[in-house]
């Protein structure tokens, strides 16, 4: 049997949190709250920064819809006339003499 990468992975994983563990229970009560206070604002600071990236991502999208219709439409104007033409609807007066 051979040991591979997720064995070897899984056993490092392994040894990091029984170190940690050791770690945090050689603490006193006054580092475990510092720890717990650090973690804490750690966390609140992740947090408020991705709720600012994902307000930023939402005002991008729509600036690049925005923006990009207006773009697409000055670079290549007369698409949409071709587009109308392959894919609008028939009118009546075209069914009439097709048929």
């Amino acid at each position: 049997m051979s040991v591979g990468t997720k064995h070897i992975a899984t056993f490092l994983l392994g040894a990091a949190a029984a170190l940690a563990a050791n770690k945090y229970m050689s603490m006193t009560d006054e580092e475990k709250e510092k720890l717990i206070a650090d973690l804490k604002t750690k966390a609140r600071n992740f947090k408020e920064e991705a709720e600012g990236a994902a307000d930023k991502a939402k005002d991008y999208f729509e600036e690049l819809k925005t923006k990009g219709s207006s773009a697409f439409k000055e670079n290549f104007g007369d698409v949409e006339s071709m587009f109308n033409e392959l894919f609008g609807k028939k009118t009546t007066t075209d069914t009439k003499t097709s048929a």
